[in-house]
């Protein structure tokens, strides 16, 4: 078997066509439609809960009269139209790593095949790191400004509730990082009827406002957006801040392609998603056109008063759903950064034996939950918090449209003329968003760059330490086949049984046999170096699992390969080596576990700051036996020290 790391991606957009897409039933195709909805569409799908109101209330608020409300909703209509219809929907979601989207697989997709030759491209693994990392900060944004914004329905129904609203918030959010442990598989065949059910009547409070100001369906000429510009000049600038949070779901349209394929997520977009949403938008523009001082509250002053209690509750669901799907994108990517060796081992726990992305990571998971709880408390609105949740996703939109220009050029061999005329088009788009929301630094658009720079620094030290470590490593490893000759010309005493010794490398003779040699002088009768490697694809074939090599007196080399959505385990690889006449008892086998102590020197690698940042992760990371679901009574650590 050869590394599927040298497979190559032949997106839509490139020569070969679309692979691995199937041919859908109209009911399939519709049975995924209504699946997506619960997942794909929450994040942008709960946007009209604050995104008009906070474009004339919030710090940059504009004059609620005619002229800017047209200017505005023109905004919204191109905003929804360029960048999710023409950006994603049709162009970027082409590019899909065997099927996964998502900035990190478009990462992985940049990386090259040669491991020797990544430091050359380090740039934009910084860029698609850093864009992940901003991704972390909208997992925490997104819970608070949309369940906030949900229960803030409760002052517009009873004012006197106003005092609750933030207690309120925060017990459903602790409610819902409670729940992720038990995983969503049971409630998530819920969720598609729901959102199906909340945009319905996005559409029908939309129709019901726009009748009563038909004129408002004009904001679909562009002009009114541009008068909008010539009108209120650097002010109507800044209000693109709050214009861009209409398109604030567009990343996880990309990244969660993977669960239902792009036909799905194309056509719940076109027939329903984007007209209920530009209805309910136009219709909170005809209602504050007609009544400017509804603007306090637009969306549900839509509503008829009868129902207000009801829409509270429908959107409170509709925003933990949102909310859902965002944290459980936060642990998928988690587990690529892991996969990727972008992170230390951290604990995973897989919820459904059915679904293989119904994961929960508890370290992410309690992150998040207390971010998200300061969030509400620091910020108090969902108006104070659309500063700081536009300024995570401009800039990730922005890096989304340079890696997939790269893309571009590069897999699918588009002529340069061709790559820059699309990426400046998209750029024309994001940059003015990113321009817009950046001068919000100081209002709150800190703490997403602050998470990004945190986790950033992490992973970058991470990746570069193990780097370091396995360079450390091998400068004292003996080639494997002096290690052979030596065993045939000095045999030393076999004793019966299994013994696997993991490394990190499948390149000469792991510490840990050399040093169980040394000590104990003795060999076990089988003797199998077993190396993990992660490829830059999701996943792997079954027939392509595991690569054997046999060495020569009882020593087997196996390569384990996996893709960056999978899971490591060492029990269910020796079931399937079973099919390749290799059987191996795990509780008749000994793992061999190198312990590595790691001091940091002034020898050149890293700044010694961030090597004791390395050891520190290093020492609190998932132990290995967990990582692996290797049977602890199996297992013997032989420790020893490295210097950085």
């Amino acid at each position: 078997m050869t590394g599927t790391s040298g497979r190559t991606m032949q997106g839509e957009g490139g020569p070969a066509g679309r692979h691995g897409e199937p041919n859908l039933s109209t009911k399939r195709l519709l049975t995924l439609s209504l699946m997506a909805m619960g997942i794909v569409f929450g994040d942008i799908g709960t946007s009209p809960l604050y995104a008009i109101r906070v474009c004339f209330s919030g710090e940059y608020g504009i004059a609620a009269n005619q002229a800017n409300v047209l200017g505005v909703l023109s905004l919204i209509f191109w905003a929804l139209v360029w960048v999710i219809s023409i950006k994603y929907l049709v162009f970027v979601m082409r590019a899909d790593n065997h099927g996964e989207g998502g900035i990190i697989a478009l990462m992985a997709l940049l990386l090259p095949k040669d491991p020797s030759e990544r430091r050359s491209r380090w740039i934009l693994v910084g860029l698609g790191l850093f864009g992940g990392a901003l991704l972390f900060g909208d997992g925490m944004i997104t819970p608070a400004i949309s369940v906030l914004s949900a229960v803030e329905g409760l002052d517009v129904a009873a004012p006197f509730l106003n005092p609750y609203v933030v207690p309120v918030t925060i017990g459903l959010l602790v409610g819902l990082f409670l729940i992720q442990r038990r995983g969503t598989a049971r409630v998530g065949g819920l969720f598609g009827p729901i959102v199906l059910f909340w945009f319905a009547v996005l559409a029908i409070l939309g129709v019901r406002g726009i009748v009563t100001e038909p004129g408002v369906i004009a904001a679909i000429n562009p002009l009114h957006a541009i008068q909008f510009f010539l009108t209120n000049k650097i002010h109507g600038f800044l209000v693109l801040g709050t214009v861009f949070l209409v398109v604030t779901g567009g990343e996880a349209l990309y990244a969660d392609m993977g669960h239902f394929g792009r036909k799905p997520i194309r056509f719940s977009w076109f027939v329903l998603v984007l007209p209920a949403l530009l209805l309910n938008y136009f219709g909170q523009g005809a209602l504050i056109i007609r009544h400017p001082d509804t603007i306090r509250n637009p969306f549900f002053l839509l509503a008829p008063s009868w129902a207000l209690y009801p829409m509270v509750l429908l959107a409170t669901a509709a925003t933990i759903i949102a909310s859902q799907a965002v944290i459980s994108g936060s642990f998928s990517m988690g587990r690529q950064l892991i996969q990727l060796g972008f992170s230390p081992r951290l604990q995973i726990r897989h919820t459904s034996s059915r679904q293989i992305g119904q994961i929960y990571i508890p370290a992410i998971n309690w992150t998040l939950m207390v971010a998200t709880i300061g969030l509400v408390l620091g910020f108090g609105s969902s108006d104070h918090l659309a500063a700081a949740y536009g300024v995570a996703v401009t800039t990730t939109m922005v890096i989304t449209t340079l890696l997939f220009a790269f893309i571009t050029h590069e897999k699918w061999h588009w002529p340069l003329p061709a790559t820059l005329g699309l990426m400046l088009s998209f750029l024309a788009a994001d940059i003015p968003f990113f321009g817009a929301n950046i001068v919000k630094v100081d209002h709150g658009g800190w703490f997403p760059l602050l998470i990004a720079t945190i986790v950033f620094t992490l992973t970058a030290t991470w990746k570069r330490g193990r780097e370091i470590l396995y360079d450390r490593l091998r400068e004292g490893m003996l080639p494997i086949d002096e290690f052979i000759a030596d065993v045939e010309a000095n045999p030393p005493i076999r004793v019966p049984g299994t013994a696997v010794f993991m490394t990190g490398t499948s390149m000469g003779v792991p510490h840990a046999l050399l040093h169980n040699l040394k000590h104990n002088h003795i060999l076990h009768e089988r003797v199998i170096l077993l190396t993990a490697v992660t490829e830059e694809v999701p996943r792997i074939r079954p027939a392509e699992r595991a690569e054997i090599t046999e060495l020569g007196q009882g020593l087997y080399r196996i390569i384990a390969h996996y893709g960056f959505m999978e899971s490591p385990d060492i029990p269910n690889l020796f079931e399937d080596l079973r099919l390749q006449n290799l059987n191996i008892d795990v509780d008749q086998t000994t793992f061999f576990l190198g312990s590595e102590t790691l001091i940091p020197t002034e020898r050149p690698g890293m700044a010694i700051w961030r090597e004791w940042l390395f050891a520190f992760m290093s020492r609190n990371a998932q132990k290995a036996t967990a990582f692996f679901n290797i049977p602890p009574n199996r297992v013997l650590e032989i420790g020893v020290q490295i210097e950085l």
